[in-house]
This record gives structure tokens, C-alpha cells and sequence, in this order.
């Protein structure tokens, strides 16, 4: 076990740092976001460029991982709305930012440094698969089903069309395009621009952690802890057990099964906490109070439930 506590323990050591440092004052909670800021529209999108455009294209566009992925993805959401409408009898928008925190992982700030602690030779690739699925799939079908919930019928359409448009000036997105086109084209950089490349990808590990942490300073928790466990349950249980009964599922569709390293990547990344931008999204439509605290609570679970995971995938008793 204590090999396992030697991956997980400086991934939340370096978010703790970061709470700590923000509740002592010595940097403010608004400096995360100047942070956050350097990870989203920089360090990360060098990292999805340099995991992608030193591959081979057949290496990247891994249709099994996708497949599985996001069918594991949909069941989780359908699951959590289903759930949070019918049995507590809650409105389509929040049924909507329940089923958003239970399918939708961290894979930037928090699943892509595990894997590389664990898994390096495929962190970079898993994440870019992930980015795909989430960026172009998942946020825009949940944030259309959010908007539906307001009662416009046809205002749904709009917010997939802006959400899109959106996504084709993100940096994260143009990074990872940037990084299939020089895999496509088979094309070689120069040393220096690679150097640079890396530099900025290195830093993401470590600062978007930290993010995490400071982000975590003030949220609201009185009164949420019964409303937030099943959000945490959801994304830390259903979510990764979705995604491996996909990929168990691969061989009675009639396709290989996927390489033992994506089937453990693609498991680990269901089971982190959700994406970090959550309460964001969910501020837009008075959500974001039980969003906030749901963060908090899976963020903090996470790292009994990675550590436990990690160990049977370690020890082979998971289904991987």
C-alpha cells in the first residue's frame, strides 16, 4: 500500500499546498485564477501538442478508447439525470448539473499528473482522447440540455452552435489540432521549438494541482453533504465502472480489445474527481452552490477512492 500512497501522496500533498498557502493568505484566491489561466491557455495545450506530435496518427485517434469511453460517459450522465429527476424530484437544470458532475472528469489538473506518475507513455495520448470526448462531446450536449431546461425549446440549438464556436478559439483545442495535423504530416520540428514545447508542457503538472487547491479555499459546505454524496459517489463508482463495462463490451461488438495500458488509462480517468471548471458552468444557472461543495467533497474522497484503485489494478483484482 505504501507504494500506492507514493503515487497518489504528492498529487494531493501538491494540492494541499495549494489550499494551505491561499488560506494563509500568502496568495489570494483570485491569484488561481491568474494560475489557472497560464495552465488552461498555455501549459496544457503545449502538453496536448507535444503528447500528439510525436506520435504516430494511428496511436492518437484510438476509435475503441473513444468508443468506450464515451459510452461509459453517457451511461454516468443518463444514470445521474435519471436518478436526480425522477427520485428526488429535482428540476431538468439541476438534474442536468448532477449528471454533469458525475460524467465529466478532471483530466487536465488532476487524472493526466496521476498517469504520468503511474503510466507515462500513454498520459499524454489518454488525455488527449479524454479532451476530445469531454470538450467536443460532453460539455456541449450537457450545457444544450441545461438551457432546455429553461423552457426556450429552440434556445438549445444556439447554445451548441456558440459552444462549438467556442471550442474552435480554444487553446486546448487548437493545441491538440496543431498536434494531429504535425502527426498527420508526419513532420519533424526543430529542436529549439520542441525545447520550448516542453518546457511549458512540464509546468502543468505541479501548477494545475496547486490550482485545484487554491480554488478549494471558501466554498460553501454548510448543509450540502447529503445533497453532494451522491454527486461523489457517482463520479468517484458509477462513472469508472460505466466506462470498464464499455470496454468489456468491445468484444461482443466485434472489435479487438483495447491494450492493457488505455484499458487501465481510461478506467483511471473515469475515476477522478470532476473537472474543475464545474462550478463555473453551473454558475450561469443558479447552480452553483451544491456545484462548489460537490467539488470539494469528491476532490477530498478522491484520494481514498484513487489509492484503493490504484491498488487493485496493481495487485490485478479489477476487471482490467
Amino acid at each position: 500500500m505504501l507504494d500506492i500512497l507514493a503515487i497518489t501522496g504528492p498529487i494531493y500533498i501538491t494540492i494541499a499546498l495549494g489550499f494551505l498557502t491561499t488560506r494563509l493568505g500568502l496568495f489570494a484566491r483570485t491569484d488561481m485564477r491568474v494560475f489557472g489561466k497560464f495552465v488552461i491557455n498555455l501549459a496544457l495545450p503545449a502538453l496536448l501538442f507535444n503528447a500528439l506530435a510525436q506520435r504516430q496518427i494511428g496511436e492518437i485517434l484510438n476509435g475503441r478508447y473513444l468508443l468506450a469511453y464515451l459510452a461509459g460517459s453517457l451511461a454516468a450522465l443518463g444514470l445521474g439525470f435519471f436518478w436526480c429527476r425522477r427520485q428526488t424530484g429535482r428540476s431538468q437544470i439541476t438534474s442536468t448539473f448532477y449528471a454533469m458532475g458525475m460524467s465529466c472528469s478532471n483530466s487536465g489538473f488532476v487524472g493526466y499528473p496521476i498517469l504520468l506518475l503511474t503510466m507515462a507513455p500513454v498520459a499524454g495520448v489518454a488525455l488527449a482522447l479524454n479532451m476530445m470526448v469531454e470538450n467536443l462531446l460532453m460539455i456541449p450536449l450537457l450545457l444544450a440540455m441545461a438551457e432546455r431546461g429553461r423552457g426556450d425549446a429552440g434556445r438549445w440549438y444556439r447554445v451548441v452552435g456558440q459552444s462549438l464556436a467556442r471550442l474552435a478559439s480554444n487553446p486546448m483545442i487548437i493545441g491538440l489540432l496543431a498536434g494531429l495535423v504535425i502527426s498527420l504530416l508526419e513532420w519533424k520540428l526543430p529542436a529549439p521549438v520542441l525545447r520550448t514545447v516542453n518546457l511549458f508542457a512540464m509546468s502543468s503538472g505541479a501548477l494545475s494541482l496547486f490550482v485545484i487547491g487554491g480554488t478549494l479555499v471558501g466554498l460553501p459546505m454548510r448543509g450540502m453533504g447529503k445533497e453532494t454524496a451522491p454527486i461523489a459517489i457517482g463520479k468517484l463508482m458509477l462513472h469508472p465502472l460505466a466506462v470498464q463495462l464499455a470496454l468489456l463490451a468491445l468484444p461482443w461488438l466485434g472489435l479487438p480489445a483495447m491494450e492493457p495500458s488505455l484499458r487501465t488509462a481510461a478506467v483511471l480517468m473515469a475515476a477522478m474527481p470532476m473537472m474543475g471548471i464545474y462550478p463555473i458552468l453551473a454558475q450561469a444557472y443558479g447552480q452553483e452552490d451544491f456545484s462548489a461543495a460537490a467539488l470539494l467533497v469528491t476532490t477530498v474522497a478522491s484520494f481514498f477512492t484513487l489509492s484503493g484503485l490504484l491498488w487493485l489494478l496493481r495487485h490485478g483484482l479489477a476487471w482490467a
